[in-house]
């Protein structure tokens, strides 16, 4: 494959998109939250903001714990995705975001979108960035059977380009993130946008850091996307 402009094209630039390229963690608290409350789960906000990253499946172990009704799991995740759409057509990027996605493929990557949300809802994101010029590829939650942080979602972006892990970098911005690009063997770069902090996503294996997008296409130069592999 090449390029836009002719130039090679190995490289795949994986990005998660919920905290990562929109402002939407805490939407997604909320909307967990309110669903949980409706089936009688008084749940704090501050637990669920932590398995924020997740599938709904291992957040519902999280805030809940594996001993919970999973015959539940469908009602909750239905009502989730039913609070969580009335946000579809105001859903915030994060500022430079699509920005940095066109710097990023203007070094010669190939922009593939990371996501395991449902595809209306990837559908919605993609609507509200505005950077359909560059993305190459897109995967949604129907594309893998286990969430993060298994591996599972980072394998299927690259098998979408037809990627190695060593010709990728992985994006996002919690430990979930980095933690299943780890295991898929692509180095996680971590952005503070998603309420964790550098030294969890450090911990956790990100090979570098930045306050957010913006901050990430200030140091593009001399960040792990400076170049693709050659």
């Amino acid at each position: 494959m090449t390029a836009r402009g002719g130039r090679p094209d190995r490289g795949a630039a994986l990005f998660d998109l919920d905290g990562t390229l929109v402002d939407t963690n805490y939407l997604h608290t909320l909307a967990w939250w309110q669903a949980l409350r409706q089936h009688g789960h008084l749940v704090p906000m501050a637990r669920i903001h932590r398995a924020i990253g997740m599938g709904s499946d291992r957040l519902l172990d999280a805030v809940l714990g594996s001993q919970r009704r999973r015959d539940e799991d469908a009602s909750l995740s239905d009502a989730h995705s039913t609070l969580y759409a009335v946000w579809y057509d105001v859903l915030p990027p994060f500022e430079a975001a699509a920005d940095l996605l066109r710097a990023v493929a203007a070094r010669g990557w190939r922009i593939v979108l990371a996501s395991s949300a449902a595809e209306e809802e990837v559908a919605a994101i993609r609507r509200r960035l505005d950077a359909e010029d560059v993305i190459t590829a897109a995967t949604s939650g129907g594309d893998v059977d286990t969430t993060k942080p298994a591996p599972d979602l980072v394998e299927s972006a690259l098998k979408s380009v037809g990627a190695e892990p060593a010709d990728a970098v992985f994006v996002g911005d919690t430990n979930w993130d980095v933690e299943a690009a780890g295991r898929a063997g692509v180095p996680c770069v971590g952005l503070l946008t998603g309420g964790r902090t550098r030294r969890e996503l450090e911990e956790a294996g990100a090979v570098a850091v930045y306050e957010d997008a913006r901050t990430l296409l200030r140091h593009l130069d001399s960040s792990p996307l400076s170049r693709p592999p050659a």
